[in-house]
């Protein structure tokens, strides 16, 4: 399966540790992960978003890390998800670690 990862990367200094950590855990489970931590420093935030957005678009399911209600951008993925039928979940529940 494709999965997107999302959740807080604005304002979060170890954001690509975490979204590392996270895609690991999802490729260890046979998950082809699209991650957008990896993407460059430098561009716009509407860059970022559109990216981000054709990720979403071509994944499976989006995951949520636990952090994702204090991103606007990943609020944006998840309210998008809800307007069209996107599977979703929340990594600590694909994880096992409980509801997030």
């Amino acid at each position: 399966m494709k999965i997107h990862i999302a959740g807080k990367i604005t304002g979060d200094k170890k954001y690509r540790a975490k979204f590392r950590e996270a895609a690991k855990a999802l490729e260890a489970l046979g998950h082809v992960v699209l991650n957008p931590a990896i993407l460059p420093a430098g561009l716009g935030e509407r860059d970022y978003m559109r990216i981000t957005l054709a990720m979403l678009e071509a994944a499976d399911l989006a995951v949520f890390l636990p952090d994702y209600r204090e991103s606007a951008g990943a609020m944006i993925e998840w309210a998008w998800c809800k307007r069209t039928g996107k599977d979703c979940a929340l990594y600590l529940d694909m994880k096992g670690g409980g509801a997030g």
